[in-house]
């Protein structure tokens, strides 16, 4: 009975290790976007350099709905 309660906890921490993981990568993402963001209205960057860094950052937020959610399906599959 240990070993499943044990096995159990080593899924759980996985799963909070992915879920901490995701949060750095939505701040990361926000901090790195909102630099972009700032850097290039001072340089005066062409848009279409300013938007590419837009579409990096939806991607990175799409990343992170994507394994959020599915952290969240494995929890509710666990719990």
């Amino acid at each position: 009975m240990q070993n499943m309660t044990s096995q159990a906890d080593a899924k759980e921490q996985a799963l909070s290790r992915q879920a901490r993981f995701v949060s750095i990568v939505i701040a990361g993402t926000m901090i790195l976007w909102m630099a972009a963001q700032w850097l290039g209205g001072k340089l005066g960057v062409a848009e279409h350099y300013v938007f590419l860094a837009d579409l990096f950052a939806l991607a990175g937020f799409l990343w992170a709905l994507i394994v959020t959610f599915q952290i969240w399906r494995k929890r509710r599959a666990h719990g």
